[in-house]
């Protein structure tokens, strides 16, 4: 019900919606909804004021420490920032906040989206110091404050099963000297 947000009470809060006619028509006159500037919208002083904000945005791929690439393949760019590290951040300040990063843990084509490193030319939209959460259909990885090691440990626990043998040896190999 949005009743105890601290900014906009009671409010659906959105810089843009995107959707079909019947998302349109609800948004349309509403007085429960409330369509502001995206500067408003992604500022992370003004997403920590609520309490309890949870965070949910998406990613094409993680690397073993929990870098995350959210808008492109390599080097081909599908989208653009938006506002994924403003509410990461926002969501880590907010009292008993949650920043979650969800994805599948595969590809259409049968590859891992958990991988031992981002694609050459990947942008990392979300670095591994932001990153609390990670979700996929396996189980949910809690990084914050992991040391690399741990964190390739909980990532390859939420792998795709078929894939956790090789990033297990791709951890080793690239971890190798840590603590």
């Amino acid at each position: 019900t949005g009743q105890e947000k601290k900014v906009y009470p009671g409010k659906i809060v959105s810089g843009f919606v995107m959707g079909s006619r019947r998302l349109y028509d609800f948004v349309d006159d509403n007085p429960l909804v409330a369509m502001l500037d995206i500067a408003f919208i992604n500022d992370t002083s003004i997403i920590r004021k609520n309490p309890r904000v949870t965070a949910i945005n998406s990613a094409i791929e993680v690397d073993l420490t929990g870098q995350v690439c959210a808008d492109s393949i390599g080097e081909r760019l599908f989208s653009g920032v938006g506002g994924q590290m403003d509410f990461i951040r926002g969501a880590s300040l907010s009292e008993g906040g949650k920043p979650i990063i969800a994805l599948p843990s595969l590809t259409s084509k049968g590859e891992s989206r958990i991988v031992s490193m981002l694609k050459p030319g990947a942008g990392v939209v979300t670095t591994r110091a932001h990153v609390h959460y990670i979700v996929t259909e396996h189980g949910v990885a809690d990084l914050y404050g992991k040391t690399l090691r741990a964190r390739a440990a909980a990532l390859i626990a939420i792998a795709a099963p078929e894939h956790r043998d090789a990033l297990a040896a791709a951890a080793h190999r690239r971890l190798a000297g840590l603590g």
